[in-house]
């Protein structure tokens, strides 16, 4: 027991910065969404039938997106071990693109809401259904801003084969797409359990 308990710190103490700080913040973000989402739950009482709810078409389409961009992001791991930066690169930007349009869907998503009467004035749960994709928008805002940075220096690295060969062999920089790839997996998650949760609330 003591064997396991040790090697379970020891685990932790080996982690890189890096990786305890993303850690943290993913176990910190998933208690925000469970506590807003058991708030939801508490309000969604409320009827939102009431007001003629319907599922926004744009949450529906954004959710499919989101699906593609999980796929693309799992590439960037096997390009990188391929020593193929430009293919890295290129499956970086795509998931970039890919959540600028799930963005872009899901304020698509909030004018439907208003339209159909739904909004911060209304109903709790009207108000959380904002407030929770909102939430979630923010934290993938986060990775988008990262997957810009990424982009720029690949781009850099690309043109300089010294600094595309030591990008290659780094075992941080393959860390660092590690991490960038779980955290995306994280907010895809979170968005598929929220989606599934205003399917079956309403």
């Amino acid at each position: 027991m003591d064997r396991t308990e040790e090697n379970w710190f020891q685990k932790i103490e080996n982690m890189h910065p890096y990786q305890t700080l993303m850690y943290l913040g993913m176990f910190g973000s998933g208690l925000i969404f469970l506590f807003m989402t058991v708030a939801f739950l508490a309000t969604a009482t409320g009827n939102l039938d009431a007001v003629g709810f319907r599922m926004p078409k744009s949450f529906i389409l954004s959710t499919f997106v989101i699906l593609i961009s999980g796929y693309t992001v799992s590439k960037m791991l096997k390009f990188y071990l391929q020593e193929s930066i430009k293919d890295l690169r290129k499956a970086l930007m795509l998931t970039f693109w890919l959540g600028v349009v799930f963005c872009i869907l899901q304020v698509i998503g909030w004018k439907e809401l208003t339209s159909m009467g739904v909004d911060f004035t209304g109903l709790p749960s009207g108000s959380f259904l904002y407030v929770l994709s909102g939430i979630h928008l923010f934290h993938l805002g986060g990775a988008m801003v990262f997957a810009m940075i990424m982009t720029v220096q690949y781009h850099k690295k690309e043109k300089d084969e010294i600094q595309e060969i030591v990008m290659l062999t780094n075992p941080f920089e393959k860390m660092r797409i590690q991490l960038f790839t779980r955290y995306w997996y994280f907010m895809d998650l979170i968005w598929l359990v929220l989606f599934m949760i205003f399917v079956l609330t309403f």
